[in-house]
C-alpha cells in the first residue's frame, strides 16, 4: 500500500467535481488552488471547465497517471467508484461520504466492499466518513472545509479519529499562529489508520511532534507500535472515559474500549496522555521546538505566591515532582536574595525584582531539575529577564517555560524575545502549568522513571497481559 501516493501526490482526480458551490465536490476543487501539480475534474455529467481545468467523463478517460482521487459522491455509488479507480491505476484515494460502517449493516457492507477493492489492489483509502487531509507546506489541501487552506505550515502534525476534531485542532492553530506540518482525519480507517498516518508523518521532514486524537480502534498494539518506535513525539489524547460508546459508534463507526485500558497501554508504551485539544497542541509546541526532558522532575520559580501555589499544585496533581533543590542551589538563591520569601521549591522571590533571572538560572542548573517553570507577572520598570535566559539556553539543555501576563502592548516584546530563544510562553499559571506536567510525565516515560521511551520487553509482556494487543 503506497501512503505516499496519499500523502504526496503529483496528480489528483476529483471525482464528483461540482460546479455548485454548495456541494462538496466544488469546494475541494478550491481548496486544491494551491497544489502544484496536476488536477482533474471527473464528472460525467459535466462539460466544458471549471477554475480553468476541463472536465472529465471517469478516471478511465484521464491519459495520464494519477496518484489520488479525493472522491465527493453519495455512499450509495463510493464503492463502483473505488473499483473504477482502481482499475485505472490509482494508488489512493479519500472518500468523503458518509453512511457505511458508522451507519449500521448496510453502511457496512458498502465500507467492506470498498476494503476489499482496496486491499485487492493495494490502494491506500483515507475515510470513509471524513473531512481529508491538509499539509499546508506543501500547499496540499485535500479537504472540504472552507478556510483550513489558511493554515499556514508548522511543526506540529494532527492525526484524528474525527476530521471535526482535526479540523478544530488547524483552527486552534492558526488563531495561535502556530500552523501545522499535517492534519489527517482518519475517519472510518478503510485501509489508513493510525499506524499508517504515524509511520508516514514520522519520516516527513516538516513534523517535529505528532498528537492523536483517538475515540477506539481494532488495531490497538498497531498504534501503541507505532508510536512507540516513532522517532517523533507522540502525545495521545483518548477520549471514552464516560459512557459514550454508542455516540462514537455512530461517528466513526469506533468502539470506545476501557478507557484506562487505553491510558495503560499509552503509559506502557511510553506516549503520554492529555485531557484536551489544548493540551495536546502546547505539548507538541514544546516537545517539539525544544530540549525534551530527561526526567519528571519541576523546578519552579515564582514572583508571585499565589500563581506559584496553583502551579505547584497541578503540577503535582498531574504526575510531576518537585524535587528538593541542591544545598548548593539554595545558598546560591540567599545569596542573590538575602531574605528571600521562600528558598525551597518552588522557589518564591515574592515580586520580580533584577535578580530574578539569576535566581531562574541557579534552579535551572540544579541537577535535580529536568524541566524548568517561571512565574513572573510583567512590570514595565523591569521587563522579563530575556538577557539573562538568552545565557542560560546557551548553557543549560532542559526544557523552561514561562507563565506571565500583562499589558499586551507593553510585554509582547519581550514575549517574542523569550519565544525567538524557544521559550514557550503562556498566558496563565494553570495552562503553564499543564504543559510542564505533560514534560515531566513524558520524561519519566523517557527514561526517569516509568520505563524507557522505546519501551521494553517488560513492557510488552504487560501490555499482552492488559489485553493491550486485542481489546483496545
Amino acid at each position: 500500500m503506497n501512503v505516499g501516493s496519499l500523502f504526496q501526490p503529483t496528480s489528483i482526480a476529483v471525482v464528483g467535481a461540482s460546479r455548485s458551490p454548495e456541494k462538496i465536490g466544488h469546494q475541494v476543487l478550491v481548496n486544491l488552488g494551491a497544489f502544484d501539480g496536476t488536477v482533474y475534474p471527473v464528472n460525467p455529467s459535466a462539460e466544458g471547465e471549471i477554475l480553468g481545468r476541463e472536465f472529465v467523463g471517469s478516471t478511465a478517460e484521464i491519459d495520464d497517471d494519477v496518484d489520488l482521487a479525493l472522491v465527493a459522491v453519495p455512499a450509495p455509488v463510493v464503492p463502483d467508484v473505488i473499483e473504477e479507480c482502481a482499475a485505472a491505476g490509482i494508488d489512493a484515494a479519500v472518500i468523503y461520504a458518509g453512511g457505511f460502517a458508522e451507519a449500521g449493516p448496510e453502511g457496512e457492507d458498502r465500507q467492506n466492499q470498498i476494503v476489499e477493492t482496496a486491499t485487492d489492489h493495494e490502494m491506500a483509502v483515507l475515510g470513509p466518513n471524513t473531512s481529508g487531509f491538509v499539509i499546508p507546506g506543501d500547499g496540499l489541501c485535500g479537504s472540504f472545509a472552507s478556510g483550513v487552506e489558511e493554515v499556514p505550515a508548522g511543526g506540529t502534525c494532527v492525526i484524528a479519529q474525527s476530521g471535526g476534531v482535526a479540523h478544530s485542532l488547524a483552527f486552534q492553530t492558526l488563531r495561535e499562529g502556530r500552523g501545522l506540518s499535517a492534519m489527517v482525519g482518519l475517519g472510518n480507517r478503510a485501509t489508513v489508520g493510525f499506524p499508517e498516518a504515524i509511520a508516514h508523518f514520522d519520516d516527513h521532514e516538516g513534523t517535529d511532534a505528532i498528537v492523536l486524537h483517538v475515540e477506539g480502534t481494532d488495531r490497538g498494539r498497531e498504534l501503541l507500535e507505532a508510536s512507540r518506535t516513532a522517532d517523533t513525539p507522540v502525545i495521545a489524547y483518548k477520549v471514552g472515559e464516560s459512557d459514550v460508546g454508542a455516540f462514537a459508534e455512530s461517528h466513526t463507526g469506533a468502539l470506545t474500549g476501557d478507557h484506562e485500558l487505553y491510558l495503560a497501554g499509552f503509559q506502557q508504551y511510553g506516549i503520554p496522555t492529555v485531557e484536551s485539544t489544548q493540551e495536546l497542541l502546547d505539548g507538541a509546541a514544546v516537545l517539539g521546538d525544544g530540549p525534551r526532558p530527561s526526567g519528571p522532575n519541576v523546578g519552579v520559580i515564582t514572583a508571585q505566591a499565589g500563581p506559584g501555589i496553583i502551579i505547584a499544585d497541578r503540577i503535582q496533581r498531574s504526575g510531576g515532582r518537585l524535587p528538593e533543590l541542591a544545598d548548593a542551589t539554595s545558598e546560591e538563591i540567599a545569596a542573590i536574595l538575602p531574605g528571600i520569601t521562600y528558598a525551597e521549591n518552588p522557589v518564591d522571590t515574592g515580586r520580580p525584582m533584577p535578580e530574578f533571572g539569576d535566581v531562574v538560572a541557579a534552579v535551572a542548573e540544579d541537577d535535580a531539575v529536568d524541566v524548568v517553570l517561571v512565574n513572573e507577572l510583567y512590570e514595565e520598570a523591569l521587563g522579563l529577564p530575556v538577557d539573562r535566559m538568552r545565557s542560560l539556553v546557551e548553557t543549560v539543555e532542559k526544557p523552561i517555560v514561562f507563565a506571565t501576563d500583562g499589558p499586551p502592548a507593553d510585554f509582547e516584546a519581550d514575549v517574542a524575545a523569550l519565544r525567538d530563544l524557544g521559550i514557550p510562553v503562556f498566558h496563565s499559571p494553570e495552562r503553564a502549568a499543564d504543559v510542564v506536567s505533560l514534560l515531566a510525565r513524558y520524561g519519566a516515560l523517557a527514561g526517569g522513571s516509568g520505563g524507557g521511551r522505546r519501551g521494553t520487553e517488560t513492557n510488552d509482556e504487560t501490555a499482552e497481559s492488559t489485553g493491550v494487543s486485542t481489546d483496545v
